[in-house]
């Protein structure tokens, strides 16, 4: 094996390992609890049915930011969302 087969290895096992070694670091930890964030769905894209009874099924909301349609957000974030009300917190399933 020449000199250049031998850089364009290590190179790419370099590259190889940097990559495995930010991908185990960049996974952020499980969540402890889960909020049902109301105001915050997205059309056609809520996790259940509507808080007034409209609906009961998930993927119903007809348009975004509907104050009765909700998703599951982790404990924590949904009042950082602009529109999000916390309507219940739920422990994870572990």
């Amino acid at each position: 094996m020449n000199s250049t087969n031998k850089a364009l290895g290590l190179t790419v096992a370099g590259i190889l390992a940097a990559g495995i070694s930010v991908g185990a670091n960049a996974v952020p930890e499980q969540p402890t609890q889960w909020e049902k964030c109301a105001g915050i769905a997205k059309a056609g894209a809520n996790d259940c049915g509507a808080l007034d009874g409209s609906h009961g099924c998930a993927g119903q909301a007809k348009s975004d930011n509907l104050p009765n349609e909700w998703v599951y957000v982790p404990a924590g974030t949904c009042e950082k969302i602009t529109g999000g009300v916390v309507k219940a917190v739920k422990p994870a399933k572990s």
